[in-house]
C-alpha cells in the first residue's frame, strides 16, 4: 500500500513538472523548475491544514476583492466543502474599482477565472506569479481584451494582483498542491468589494453596478454553499450552476455570444442563494431609503494597498495614470487634487501639487508609454 502511494505520488510530479513546462515570460524559458517553485509549505501551514481538517492536495478557491485589499485561499476539507484556510493582504492592485475592459487600462480583472497548470509561472521577474486566465469567454463575449494579468510577486503591479514574495510563494505552492492532488484546475473569484449591501449600496452610483450584481450571485452560490459554482456564458452573460431541465434528453450547451438554453440551476443552491438574496436585498433597500452616503464613481487613484504595507512601501499608490472610464461616465465628481485645508489628499501628496491642478477630463492626455500592458 504504502508502495502504491509513493509511486502514485512520484507520478504525479513528473505529470506535474510536465505541465508545467515555464510559459514564455519576458524571453524566458527553461525547462528546470527553479527551486521556488517547488518549495515545500511551511510546518506552520501544514499544521493549521491540520487543524481544520484539509488534505495538503485538497482543491483550492482563491478569492479577490479590491476595496479591501484582501486575497483568500479557501480549501476543501473531509467534508468535501471549501471553508476559509487563510487571508493574505494585498500589497498592490492597480486602476480603480471595476472589470477590465482593453489593454493598458491598468484595470486589475473582476470575475470568474479558471486556472489550469499551464497558467503556473516559476520563472516569472516578479518571482512566481498565476495568470488569471484573463481574458476568459465572458470578457471576450464583451469584446474585453488584454494578456498578461497575473497575481504575482514584488508588489509592483500595473493591473495586476501584486503581493509579497514571501505571500506568493505560499499561494503558489498551494495552488502546485492541488493540481499534484488531482484537481485539473481551480478557481479564481475576483471582486471589486465585499459584496454585501452595505457595500453595494455606497456603490449605487457606478456605472458597473450591474455588472457587480451579476458577480453577486456567483458569490451568493458560493458562500451559501461552500461550493465552488460552476460557471458558464451565455448571451454575454454569467450563469451559475445551471444544469439541464427535468427529463431533458440534451445536455447543456452554452456559446458566451447566443442566446442561453433552456436551464434550471440546481435546486439546493438555489434555495439557500434565493434566501440570502431576499435578506441582502431588504437590507439594502432600507440602506436607500436611509441615504446612506454614495462614494464617488472614480477614485482618481491608482489602485490600492493593504494598510498593513502603507508604512512599508510608501508612495506606491499614486494618482490614476490613466482614466479608464473617462471616455464613458456621464460626469465624475470633482478629485480634490489639492486642498489648503490639510485635507486627505494633501496629507497623501505632500507638496507633490503645491500648486492647484484644473483636470479637465475632456482634454487630458497622457504619454503613450503609460498604456503599455503589464508583463509578468
Amino acid at each position: 500500500m504504502i508502495r502504491a502511494m509513493v509511486l502514485r505520488a512520484l507520478v504525479l510530479t513528473a505529470a506535474f513538472a510536465v505541465g508545467l513546462t515555464p510559459v514564455t515570460c519576458l524571453g524566458e524559458n527553461s525547462n528546470r523548475l527553479p527551486t521556488k517553485a517547488t518549495k515545500e509549505l511551511s510546518p506552520e501551514l501544514l499544521s493549521l491544514l491540520r487543524q481544520k481538517k484539509m488534505p495538503k492536495y485538497s482543491p483550492i478557491v482563491v478569492r479577490l476583492f479590491k476595496e479591501e485589499a484582501e486575497l483568500e485561499v479557501w480549501k476543501e476539507d473531509t467534508t468535501g466543502r471549501f471553508q476559509i484556510l487563510k487571508i493574505y493582504p494585498i500589497c498592490r492592485w492597480s486602476g480603480d474599482l471595476g472589470p477590465k475592459l482593453q489593454e493598458g487600462d491598468r484595470q486589475a480583472p473582476e470575475g470568474f477565472y479558471t486556472i489550469t497548470p499551464e497558467l503556473m509561472n516559476p520563472n516569472s521577474n516578479f518571482y512566481l506569479a498565476i495568470n488569471v486566465g484573463y481574458p476568459n469567454s465572458f470578457d471576450k463575449a464583451n469584446n474585453r481584451d488584454g494578456s498578461s494579468l497575473m497575481i504575482h510577486g514584488d508588489c509592483s503591479s500595473s493591473g495586476c494582483y501584486a503581493m509579497t514574495d514571501e505571500q506568493i510563494s505560499e499561494i503558489y505552492s498551494l495552488a502546485r498542491d492541488s493540481f499534484l492532488g488531482g484537481q485539473p484546475s481551480f478557481q479564481v473569484q475576483a471582486y471589486p468589494f465585499r459584496l454585501t449591501p452595505a457595500n453595494l449600496a455606497r456603490h449605487r452610483n457606478s456605472p458597473n453596478l450591474a455588472f457587480w450584481k451579476m458577480l453577486k450571485i456567483g458569490n451568493d452560490h458560493f458562500e451559501t454553499t461552500h461550493l465552488e459554482p460552476k460557471v458558464d456564458v451565455c448571451n454575454r452573460l454569467y450563469v451559475f450552476d445551471a444544469q439541464p431541465p427535468p427529463n431533458s434528453p440534451n445536455p447543456l450547451v452554452f456559446n458566451p455570444t447566443d442566446k442561453c438554453p433552456a436551464f434550471v440551476v440546481n435546486p439546493k443552491i438555489a434555495r439557500r442563494a434565493l434566501e440570502k438574496k431576499r435578506t441582502d436585498e431588504l437590507e439594502y433597500a432600507q440602506l436607500l431609503k436611509d441615504n446612506v452616503p454614495a462614494a464617488p464613481i472614480y477614485s482618481g487613484l491608482d489602485g490600492g494597498m493593504n494598510k498593513a504595507f502603507l508604512a512599508q512601501f510608501p508612495g506606491r499608490v499614486t494618482l490614476a495614470k490613466v482614466l479608464p472610464y473617462a471616455s464613458y461616465l456621464p460626469q465624475l465628481p470633482p478629485i480634490p487634487w489639492v486642498d489648503n485645508d490639510g485635507s486627505l489628499t494633501s496629507k497623501w501628496f505632500g507638496t507633490l501639487f503645491s500648486k492647484p491642478i484644473v483636470c479637465d477630463l475632456a482634454r487630458a492626455s497622457f504619454p503613450s508609454n503609460v498604456l503599455v500592458g503589464h508583463r509578468c
